[in-house]
């Protein structure tokens, strides 16, 4: 991951030969090795240096790791939406809900192939992918008030000021009640955490911990890493250790509740620096 954060950071890995595709397939092959290469590494990694797992003979095994990262590179390439947009909404209003539901549509994309991964799979033998219920809420919240002083911290950096608030783009739109959009925009950004919750630590982590057992946590932190290569390198390299813990955490609560607590909050007391950076600013 070291490796790819340099590739990324310094020679524009992400910026300039995957998101700058020539078309949709090519952007999408790029996501799919973007993903997929360090979430296999870690796996085989693993199984070479550091376990006897069998895991490798299992197909279940195989199955996942081959379609996880084209689930999430179809989830972070799909713009079939925007047609429909264009024909419902014009000017600053397609802009707004373009922004807005994208979330939301993005969310339904990744989250019907993990269900019916689930309904194959799984359905027999727990419930939907993180869905148990928390014992308790207070492991969760100190997590948040320990991510309070680094979030200001990381709120006076320029690349992160260059990225957040998420809900800047508002404040060039003509729009008849701004306060009401923003409360939307921020809650269609908000939703989008809940897919991406059930995907690494539902369903990546709860379906392999079957087959892999906890070796299962480091390469889903691998993957989740890798989904940040568009944002500030701070956050790339925090997401790291924070897919561990939120992994570690779901492994052993079979819950996806706590981690949704914890990533909700994270970002949105990111949106709330941002807006403060940019007020301090003037």
């Amino acid at each position: 991951m070291g490796t790819l954060i340099y590739l990324n950071y310094w020679h524009g890995l992400e910026l300039k030969y995957i998101r700058g595709g020539q078309n949709p397939g090519e952007q999408f092959l790029g996501y799919y090795l973007l993903y997929a290469i360090p979430f296999a590494i870690a796996f085989f990694i693993q199984r070479i240096f550091f376990t006897e797992h069998s895991y490798f003979k299992n197909y279940w095994f195989w199955i996942i790791l081959f379609v996880a990262p084209a689930f999430f590179a179809f989830r972070v390439n799909f713009t079939v939406q925007e047609d429909l947009f264009k024909q419902i909404w014009t000017g600053d209003t397609l802009r707004f809900w373009q922004h807005s539901l994208n979330w939301v549509v993005r969310v339904i994309v990744v989250m019907i192939p993990v269900y019916l991964l689930w309904w194959i799979k799984d359905r027999k033998h727990q419930p939907f992918y993180g869905t148990k219920k928390l014992d308790t809420l207070q492991p969760y919240l100190w997590m948040l008030i320990i991510m309070l002083p680094l979030i200001a911290i990381a709120s006076t950096q320029t690349d992160f000021q260059a990225l957040y608030p998420r809900a800047k783009f508002l404040t060039a739109l003509q729009l008849p009640n701004k306060t009401l959009h923003y409360f939307i925009y921020e809650l269609c950004y908000g939703f989008d955490f809940v897919s991406i919750e059930f995907f690494f630590r539902g369903f990546l982590i709860l379906s392999l911990a079957k087959i892999c057992g906890k070796h299962c946590i480091l390469p889903v932190a691998c993957f989740y890493c890798a989904i940040h290569f568009g944002k500030p390198m701070g956050e790339a390299i925090s997401s790291f250790w924070g897919g561990l813990l939120l992994g570690i955490v779901s492994y052993h609560s079979r819950s996806i509740w706590g981690g949704l607590i914890v990533h909700l909050g994270i970002a949105w007391m990111m949106e709330v620096g941002g807006w403060m950076a940019l007020f301090i600013k003037g």
